[in-house]
């Protein structure tokens, strides 16, 4: 069997396609970056698509030889681009399954899709669902609908560890409707069984787990599971969620926060029947893969992890700034003559380096890569400088170099993060 997995650098579409390799599948990934999705799955043969841009003619070439193809392409807190990635894209691409002769497509989709439903990202799933489940027996056809997904790598999975992490556990009160989570192995395990079911196939799966609970219980699962003891629980207001996330900061986006007012839940026997397989307990699931040291040091450093580029771009602000508008003229020629410059080549030192300094700070907040790595040379060219004229500096009680060793942990950390996420 050959399968092509649209949106393979995904969360869902990651793990399905590193269980595909495994059992010696052939599989093709596609992305919008093909060289990205080369190095994270060896094994499967990575080729660029975007579902945002591409018409179905555009799929003709790669379909070529596929048997079955799954979409598991989405995107959650942009809601400008859901019309293309949820609904135009995915429709060109099973008009050109159909059109190719591809056996079987599976989409991805969520539970609560529907034409009326309240949020966007739900009516965005929806028009797809609804377009390849109306092409009848063309193809095969399977639309799996999940309810929240735990598992390694996945967005709600890092939210919700997070939150198990804190201090105190923090309980969304009247905004928390039920969930019923499924790990992701067991969604994947779903996939493979529908990969080879017999045809003809056309289903529509809620995919979940066995029980339903709320977001505190979930909470409370993943702070055992993280070897935590328990703690105070404080029960955040409605009007702080609610403003936290009109203002966009938070955990919790407008739409997010609606959607789990909502609730996602629904009955489990369907799976089973149509599958054959029950879903693991989100307890069960867990243990296969029992915390470690890591998972505890990542949930903790998840929230304050946005908060340390900001702190060192300051820095670098405040290192450019204060020479130029708040130090003495005077002060700051009495230094540069300590290094042999005087008069207008001072002048230009001066507005020079400062001016690197801001310009350090400007690309850590615009996030480009390697801004850490630079700070972290222009630093040390600056210690070394002040080492030589004035090494009295080391004893200093105010610590002005020995803070430079804390300056470098913060820019090896943030250039750490960057290199994760990259």
């Amino acid at each position: 069997m050959h399968v092509l997995i649209v949106g393979a650098s995904g969360f869902i579409g990651r793990h399905l396609a590193a269980r595909l390799v495994a059992e010696g599948v052939c599989v093709t990934a596609a992305g919008r970056a093909p060289d990205h999705l080369r190095r994270c799955l060896p094994g499967a043969v990575a080729i660029r698509c975007d579902l945002a841009a591409d018409r179905a003619e555009d799929w003709y070439e790669r379909l070529a030889g596929v048997d079955a193809v799954v979409n598991c392409a989405g995107l959650f807190g942009d809601d400008r681009g859901y019309a293309n990635v949820h609904s135009d894209g995915p429709i060109a691409l099973f008009d050109a399954c159909r059109a190719a002769g591809v056996g079987r497509v599976i989409q991805i989709s969520a539970l609560g899709a529907a034409t009326a439903a309240a949020s966007a990202y739900h009516r965005s799933k929806a028009a797809a669902d609804d377009h390849l489940a109306g092409m009848g027996d063309a193809m095969g056809w399977a639309i799996v609908r999940p309810s929240l997904v735990i598992g390694h790598g996945g967005q709600s999975n890092a939210l919700f560890t997070t939150l198990a992490a804190l201090p105190v556990a923090l309980d969304l009160g009247r905004v928390d409707g039920l969930v019923q989570p499924i790990h992701v192995d067991d969604l994947v395990e779903i996939l493979v069984r529908l990969l080879r079911a017999p045809l003809p196939l056309a289903v529509r799966i809620d995919a979940v787990g066995p029980e339903a609970m709320s977001t505190a219980a979930l909470v409370t699962i993943l702070r055992n599971w993280l070897g935590l003891p328990d703690t105070i629980r404080v029960t955040m207001p409605r009007w702080l969620i609610a403003g936290a996330a009109r203002l966009g900061i938070g955990p919790v986006t407008r739409e997010g926060m609606a959607m789990l007012a909502a609730g996602n839940t629904a009955p489990v026997e369907q799976l089973i029947a149509m599958t054959g397989f029950r879903p693991a307990t989100i307890a069960q699931a867990l243990a296969r893969r029992p915390a470690n040291g890591a998972d505890l040091r990542t949930a903790r450093l998840a929230p304050v992890a946005p908060a340390l580029g900001t702190a060192l771009a300051l820095v670098w602000f405040a290192g450019g700034a204060i020479p130029l508008f708040v130090t003495p003229a005077a002060t700051n020629l009495a230094w540069l003559a300590r290094v042999g410059l005087s008069g207008g080549m001072a002048t230009t030192a001066l507005w020079a380096s400062a001016l690197a300094d801001i310009a350090i700070g400007a690309t850590l907040l615009l996030h480009v890569r390697g801004a850490a790595l630079a700070g972290i040379g222009l630093m040390t060219i600056y210690t070394l400088i002040l080492t030589h004229i004035a090494p009295e500096l080391w004893a200093d009680p105010f610590g002005p170099l020995v803070k430079n060793i804390a300056v470098l942990a913060l820019s090896l950390a943030v250039n750490a993060l960057e290199t994760r996420h990259g």
